[in-house]
């Protein structure tokens, strides 16, 4: 069974004006795909009016709630005591968001006690990967 783990979370989307705007969120973390951290925008928090879903890798996570992590489309570092930062890169732009660092702790605490460090089951992730590139065969 493909157990899931979600967590509302509220972001604030930095403006090109340093400005904080609210954004709703959404953190999933699935067994059946556990290495990776899924953050959900719903469509009214999106560039071209559709949810939006970033995924990376949930080791990214926790070592940005720790110190700066990333070199690619996400990266991830502390912001004082209280907060952390995220940001995503795509061809569309970039976005730099702010959450409360306790709600990212709580929810990544949560996934290791689903699927705990170090005893991730990766075959089933690997079978369907290789299954997409070679389209079945």
């Amino acid at each position: 069974m493909d157990v899931t783990v979600e967590q509302l979370a509220q972001a604030r989307l930095v403006t090109a004006e340093d400005r904080e705007l609210p954004v709703p969120a959404t953190l999933r973390y699935s067994a059946g795909d556990p290495l990776a951290v899924f953050l959900d925008f719903p469509a009214e928090a999106a560039l071209h009016g559709e949810e939006v879903t970033w995924t990376f890798a949930r080791s990214l996570l926790d070592q940005g709630l720790r110190a700066p992590a990333g070199h690619g489309d996400v990266q991830i570092w502390p912001y004082g005591r209280t907060r952390t930062v995220l940001e995503f890169h795509s061809p569309h732009g970039m976005a730099l968001l702010l959450f409360q660092a306790a709600a990212l702790r709580r929810f990544l605490v949560s996934t290791y006690e689903l699927v705990p460090c170090g005893q991730e089951d990766v075959s089933a992730v690997v079978e369907r990967g290789l299954s997409t590139l070679f389209g079945g065969v």
